[in-house]
């Protein structure tokens, strides 16, 4: 069965685009489950972060099982999209879709080189599979390997040295418009990883009038406990944090703008020419872009700091190189795996198909001859093993021959499925063999 990665992210669409896709952490088991109803799909991960939703599917069909996972994102939660998704979509076959997978766990394909929440919420979406069940034998050794792979660029390059992440290039952007943050009124609003990695960092720079507003009272209440300053305030405060503000740095899960015009003109009528600083890191976006236009407001979303931060890393930039190495090593250990699988399979596939024949064909003879004793019947069904045993014989040692040579592995298999048809009617969980080369 083939592997695709289906996907939008920060690298062509922008943020409008990637917030209406976006599925909330409590909506992935039931997506998941969504996504197990379709025919094609047999396997299925979804990696949804502020910067990119990819579906990666072990499918019975590449081609009809991309059309079902387009379908699934129309369908599920964006029916209602007023524009075409398909030249942000991104459809990667068999190895790239293994090497994609295996770079994003590495930091190489974030908006910023070596971000440290990635390999976490790569972690994440593997858990929430295997929660909803939607994990099957090969992805479930796809994303271990990512993981080992991210784990090793972690711990034995420098691609994650510094701290260095959106939420603290965002402290940076808002450091660049007010200058030293000591005595500054910042609010932050949300108390997530984003939030809480945005929180240390303004500590770090010397913040200390900081207002952590969250939905759920409590979780603002433990980050600003777990900090040390500052004080928490639940959504109904968020207008009188707003009116005191010099910086808002928000990031939270709402599928809506928890700033609005409305909200925000009000807020500086009565601020008497005071600036307010607006960094919003959430996708879906919690300020309203029009905001921009409302005099003394600046803001900058997720897609200004891709666009206007430009963060030197040179040490980031000198490790890419080793981490191309942990990549390719990883995509080759998984391609092995998987290809010997596919032999395995085949194999499997036709000593079942045998099988079933041989046995349907003694049963056949035995109605016909039920004058055979015990013992003849004995010899005749030994006869019939022998005689599978040495057709099967040369189909196991010429997927053996193939050795370590992933086409030619390919190709030996899928010429064994397609001459005995093996693939025409494939049992629950069964692995179709690709073409040579797909």
């Amino acid at each position: 069965m083939p592997l695709v990665c289906l996907g939008i992210s920060h690298h062509e669409a922008p943020a409008e685009v990637r917030e209406r896709h976006a599925f909330p952490p409590e909506r992935m088991a039931e997506a998941l489950v969504a996504l197990r109803d379709y025919d094609c799909v047999r396997e299925a991960v979804m990696l949804s972060t502020c910067n990119r939703l990819e579906i990666y599917a072990n499918l019975t069909d590449a081609g009809a099982g991309v059309v079902q996972l387009k379908e699934f994102l129309l369908n599920f939660r964006h029916g209602d999209v007023a524009y075409d998704i398909e030249p942000y979509l991104y459809t990667l076959l068999e190895t790239a879709a293994i090497e994609h997978v295996i770079r994003v766990a590495t930091g190489l394909d974030s908006m910023l080189i070596g971000e440290a929440e990635i390999l976490g919420q790569v972690k994440e979406a593997y858990h929430q599979a295997r929660r909803a069940r939607s994990l099957g034998k090969t992805l479930h050794r796809l994303f271990r390997d990512a993981l080992k792979a991210g784990k090793a660029a972690r711990s034995s390059t420098a691609i994650g040295n510094a701290s260095v992440s959106v939420a603290t290039v965002a402290v940076t952007m808002a450091r660049s418009h007010v200058g030293s943050l000591e005595g500054k009124n910042i609010v932050l609003l949300g108390a997530g990883k984003m939030a809480r990695t945005a929180a240390k960092r303004l500590k770090l720079e010397g913040a200390r009038g900081l207002v952590v507003v969250n939905r759920t009272y409590e979780r603002a209440r433990e980050l600003v406990a777990d900090l040390g300053i500052g004080e928490a305030a639940n959504l109904a405060a968020l207008p009188g944090a707003l009116a005191n503000a010099d910086i808002v740095i928000t990031s939270t899960g709402a599928t809506h703008f928890l700033l609005t015009p409305p909200l925000i003109a009000r807020i500086m009528g009565g601020r008497a020419n005071r600036p307010l600083c607006l960094i919003d890191i959430a996708v879906p976006r919690d300020v309203d872009p029009t905001i921009r236009s409302i005099a003394g407001v600046s803001l900058t979303d997720i897609d200004t700091l891709k666009e206007t931060v430009h963060v030197t890393l040179k040490h980031r930039q000198q490790a890419i190189p080793l981490v191309e190495r942990i990549i390719d090593t990883h995509v080759k250990q998984f391609e092995r795996w998987y290809l010997a699988d596919v032999g395995l399979s085949v194999v499997a596939s036709l000593a079942r198909k045998a099988e079933a024949l041989r046995k349907a064909e003694l049963d056949r003879m035995f109605a016909r001859c039920p004058e055979l004793d015990k013992r003849q019947r004995t010899l005749v069904t030994g006869l019939s093993l022998r005689i599978v045993s040495k057709l099967l014989h040369p189909a196991i040692l010429s997927i053996r021959a193939a050795g370590d040579d992933p086409d030619e592995l390919a190709a030996r298999a899928h010429f064994i499925d397609e001459i005995y048809a093996l693939s025409d009617a494939p049992p629950a969980g069964e692995r179709k063999i690709p073409a040579a080369g797909a």
